[in-house]
């Protein structure tokens, strides 16, 4: 093969489609009857899903974490993460992305009264600038004094 028809990989996986990264699977998955429907996530993404409903962290997190750095490895800002079951291991995760995409990720969040998810785009560290959150670039950080 030629070196003008070689494959760029990296543009093969830019392209790849959104993925839906579900925290836990639901309450009464292993009996089908989930407690509720997450389908309305999938308008998002293909769901993938990191742990069974039984996975819990209780004295030694260290495992878990490491088979979930695993699981998030291909984790891109463009992807979303649904926060599903235990809150330890939704803060875990949440630790893992941020570590991983540097601070910047999509969220779905569900709305009661419309009965769909919406995207929440989270930016830890604020290194993009956006048009509806400018007073928060303008206040004076913690430690900071005009008059030095």
């Amino acid at each position: 093969m030629k070196d003008k028809e070689s494959i760029n990989y990296s543009e093969v996986k830019k392209d790849r489609p959104s993925t839906v990264y579900v925290v836990q699977e639901i309450s009464g998955t292993r009996e089908g009857r989930p407690k509720f429907n997450i389908m309305g996530a999938s308008e998002f993404g293909k769901l993938e899903f990191l742990l069974d409903e039984r996975s819990q962290m209780i004295f030694s997190p260290g495992p878990l974490i490491i088979k979930l750095r695993k699981l998030l490895k291909d984790f891109r800002p463009t992807d979303y993460l649904l926060l599903t079951g235990d809150p330890a291991i939704i803060g875990v995760v949440c630790c893992l992305i941020t570590d991983i995409t540097n601070g910047r990720f999509n969220l779905l969040k569900w709305d009661r009264q419309e009965k769909k998810y919406y995207p929440i785009e989270i930016d830890i560290y604020g290194t993009r600038k956006t048009n509806d959150c400018d007073w928060f670039w303008e206040r004076p950080r913690r430690g900071y004094r005009k008059d030095n």
